[in-house]
């Protein structure tokens, strides 16, 4: 196998590595409820994709409530 004759330098082990970076996830408003939520994936809060109902999400009850019943 072949080995490097001599070190890189700083600079140059950072110069290749300016493309491996973090990227933040794309974003986009839901059409049914209006908060952002991933690109073509069934939104988490309302359960629609493509204006469809795709899965029912029950709203949560508040703690209070479980707690005073």
């Amino acid at each position: 196998m072949a080995h490097p004759k001599r070190k890189h330098s700083h600079a140059r082990t950072h110069k290749k590595r300016t493309h491996q970076k973090v990227h933040s996830p794309s974003l986009v408003k839901c059409s049914q409820c209006k908060k952002p939520k991933p690109k073509n994936m069934v939104c988490p809060f309302c359960g629609y994709y493509k204006n469809k109902e795709i899965i029912k999400i029950e709203p949560k009850e508040n703690k209070k409530k479980k707690r005073q019943g």
